[in-house]
């Protein structure tokens, strides 16, 4: 199990960098429409949700330490955040639907809460890999070389 959470954690870190990728396509697309985001929003809104519980489930079969497993599912909270950061900015417009210095700032924190969650997944990934290592035998007879005294 152990094996297997730290591969479900690989696999949410890659989501999480394909997530920046798929943001810059929607904000590089032109002329803009209702699908430039859609890979971004179809990763946030699901793959990584689902990534998320699937890393806590084998942290939790793994046997993980409790804070290792409540940090496991910290970005499901911060996937929640960043939808309503998202909506936030989307909807802090002017009258002709161009962007307010409000909105853009919202939208700025969505990028510093992908930052975060980002952050969080790597620590879980190395928490998973250090997990997994096999621990050394401390009960196995220590082999002495000739000319050493035992």
């Amino acid at each position: 199990m152990r094996k297997i959470f730290v591969v479900v954690s690989a696999l949410s870190l890659a989501s999480f960098a394909l997530q920046f990728v798929f943001a810059a396509v929607g904000a590089f697309t032109r002329p803009a429409g209702d699908g430039a985001y859609a890979l971004h929003s179809v990763t946030g809104m699901a793959v990584i949700p689902v990534l998320t519980l699937l890393t806590v489930l084998f942290a939790a079969l793994a046997r993980a330490p409790g804070r290792l497993v409540g940090l496991a599912a910290l970005p499901l909270g911060l996937v929640v955040v960043q939808a309503l950061l998202a909506a936030l900015a989307n909807g802090a417009t002017d009258a002709a639907g161009a962007s307010t210095p409000f909105g853009l700032t919202i939208a700025g924190l969505h990028a510093v809460n992908g930052i975060v969650a980002v952050h969080v997944v790597v620590n879980v990934l190395r928490g998973a890999r250090q997990l997994a290592r096999p621990e050394p035998d401390v009960t196995a007879p220590v082999a002495v070389r000739e000319g050493e005294p035992a």
